[in-house]
């Protein structure tokens, strides 16, 4: 190589590789998210920042491949851009990132879940589940925003759908936006089933459905509420109590 070392060779290619894997992803997640119908981001990648690093990765390559044609020695600072680079951008990815949730679109679409979940459960009685769309409405705004995009812009608010004589959980949504809880109560009233309209775990851009984990919709259950058990009464069992007699005012002990 004249000079240059495979080490550094292999050094800029790797280099070069992770800069458009991961900076070219970058860009093409967020020309995708602008037009797909749903998308499992947070929120959509900076194209302008993924645009740049690439840019400054095909100036960096530009000069390597210039210093190699040259046949630089091992000590052309030109061999050392795209390291340098790499090592910079991801250092601001790291700075932009802190203070971010470092959970993904599925697990906190199952967190939704679990916490709607959990708050209807306390209204239900010994009777019934909760079927009111008045009542449950409080619980759903409580859950801020869905973690989806939908065409490139982030979904303001959780919104719910309630659905009576179910059979089961809802397993499609046709013509529902992502962020709603479909709120699907039992014949009898004694349950009901809640699924949230995103995508399905392995897929990241699409068209609304269930959220789902391989094929299986996510679902949690609302029942209605065990009856109180009967309080025991307190003392010893097997033993009852000897209660005097009383006879004109005078308490008479109990023969031996």
């Amino acid at each position: 190589m004249n000079g240059l070392s495979r080490k550094t060779l292999v050094t800029n290619v790797l280099c070069l590789g992770a800069l458009g894997w991961i900076y070219g992803g970058d860009l093409s997640d967020a020309l995708r998210a602008r037009t797909a119908e749903v998308s499992a981001l947070l929120a959509p990648p900076s194209a302008a920042r993924a645009s740049v690093v690439l840019g400054l990765a095909g100036v960096g390559l530009a000069v390597f491949l210039a210093g190699l044609l040259r046949k630089k020695p091992e000590g052309f600072k030109g061999y050392r851009l795209l390291p340098i680079l790499l090592v910079v951008a991801l250092f601001v990815d790291l700075v932009l990132a802190e203070g971010r949730t470092p959970l993904d679109s599925p697990e906190l679409a199952a967190v939704a879940l679990q916490r709607f979940q959990a708050e209807a459960q306390k209204l239900s009685t010994v009777e019934a589940v909760p079927s009111r769309a008045q009542a449950l409405q409080p619980l759903v705004d409580a859950l801020g925003a869905p973690p989806y995009l939908e065409r490139g812009a982030p979904v303001p608010a959780y919104a719910l759908q309630v659905r009576t004589e179910c059979e089961g959980p809802a397993r499609d949504a046709p013509g529902t936006r992502p962020g709603t809880l479909l709120y699907c109560v039992a014949r009898d009233g004694k349950q009901a089933w809640v699924t949230l309209v995103g995508l399905p775990a392995e897929v990241r851009f699409g068209a609304p459905a269930v959220v789902s984990r391989r094929g299986e919709p996510r679902v949690a259950t609302v029942r209605v509420q065990e009856p109180a058990e009967p309080e025991e009464h307190e003392g010893v069992p097997g033993i009852e109590l000897e209660i005097p007699v009383v006879d004109g005012g005078a308490a008479s002990a109990p023969s031996p």
